[in-house]
């Protein structure tokens, strides 16, 4: 499996952000190359999230079970919570909406069991990454 797309922040002691923002997409799909950019950008705007950028593809086996019909679909977790998951229209309001309209904490949503691996396996993949963004 090639390595998650993120970068690591400059302190290496620093703790990973309770918050990733991860976008399942496909590098065939047109809407995903072009959604990217919008990926990134928000990547920037947000510096105290971590956003992941997952091909459903080249890390199927990350993927596992869980079905990817709409690009771009995002998952967005507190830690091991799962807070959001489905498509979202490709501008950069409507992920600026949600992130901005989940609140902090509270209770999480309860994940079928294949959406929990993927979950899980992007955590497990980015323990201590810190800030992290596409590249």
């Amino acid at each position: 499996m090639r390595p998650m797309s993120h970068e690591a922040a400059a302190d290496p002691g620093a703790t990973a952000p309770a918050r990733r923002v991860i976008c399942l997409c496909a590098q065939w799909c047109d809407t995903c190359r072009d959604y990217r950019a919008v990926f990134d950008a928000l990547g920037a705007a947000h510096p105290g999230l971590q956003f992941i950028w997952v091909d459903i593809e080249d890390q199927a086996d990350l993927v596992g079970d869980v079905e990817v019909e709409t690009f771009p679909t995002l998952l967005i977790a507190d830690g091991p919570m799962l807070r959001f998951f489905g498509p979202l229209t490709p501008q950069p309001q409507t992920l600026a909406r949600v992130i901005e309209g989940l609140a902090p904490q509270g209770a999480g949503l309860t994940a079928a069991p294949e959406l929990q691996a993927l979950l899980d396996g992007v955590l497990a993949a980015t323990p201590n990454a810190g800030r992290s963004r596409p590249t």
